[in-house]
């Protein structure tokens, strides 16, 4: 099985299929996995079988290290459209994650006031008043809801500590609509049992809880890369697009990434 461990603080630029040009701004060790999440379908494997030996990068490392990555790009005449707080792990739970924001929109609006600033988050920090202070002022607040059944973030997402995914949903209602909510979809088996939320018992409460939280956008997808567990499928282009219509006629703006 082959995993993906980017390097840190910066990587890329890389092509997103969902946000264009991407740098990639990784806030974890460059020599493994830290997430609060342990998800089936992670590109970078099981946190387990990546235990990182190397610290996070300080914030001043990722400041020198993402400046120096934008004057080659600007001397190189490709910018990025997008500086995309990605890697190894949750973003946010470096303890100085909000004052990286806090420099990476100084450098954004020095060398390249075009691009958005983009954080990928499973959601499991929002609850920290300075992360969520933070992501408020990024363009692109892009957090993770998979589903709100209990059972199936057990089997897949696989939490570390204490998550209610009820809590989650009245947390992403107090960004009052400056989120993008961002869903895996799949199907197939993990250890004999079914991981498939494409079914309307899985879509329904999963599209109540997203016309609830008002997002700005929501962005499905599925699976691309290999994973770390076996048996999982992709879900069909019909599928996902029939999911995509669905949130649409809500009145949510919907993208469906195959």
């Amino acid at each position: 099985m082959s995993t993906i461990i980017y390097p840190s603080p910066i990587f890329g630029p890389v092509h997103s299929r969902r946000l264009g040009i991407s740098l990639g701004i990784n806030l974890l060790p460059a020599d493994g996995k830290v997430c609060t999440f342990n998800c089936i379908y992670c590109e970078c494997g099981f946190n387990e079988d990546h235990r990182p030996t190397l610290p996070m990068p300080t914030r001043q490392e990722v400041a020198a290290a993402l400046e120096q990555k934008l004057q080659q790009m600007q001397a190189e005449g490709q910018l990025p459209d997008v500086l995309t707080f990605a890697g190894n792990g949750e973003p946010t739970s470096h303890p100085h994650f909000a004052d990286i924001i806090d420099d990476t929109l100084r450098l954004r609006n020095r060398y390249c006031p075009q691009a958005k600033v983009c954080v990928l988050s499973n959601s499991t920090m929002i609850h920290r008043p300075a992360v969520h202070d933070a992501l408020m002022r990024v363009d692109d607040n892009i957090l993770k809801l998979d589903t709100v059944s209990a059972p199936y973030i057990q089997r897949v997402d696989q939490p570390g500590g204490t998550y209610d995914v009820q809590t989650v949903i009245e947390r992403m209602k107090a960004f009052h609509g400056h989120i993008i909510i961002q869903t895996m979809f799949m199907r197939g088996e993990c250890g004999g049992e079914s991981v498939d939320n494409t079914g309307d018992e899985y879509v329904q409460p999963w599209l109540d809880a997203v016309c609830a939280i008002r997002p700005q956008q929501v962005m499905v997808y599925t699976i691309d890369r290999e994973t770390p567990a076996q048996g999982l499928l992709k879900t069909t282009h019909e599928q996902l697009d029939a999911i995509r219509d669905r949130v649409i006629a809500c009145g949510i703006p919907c993208t469906a990434s195959y």
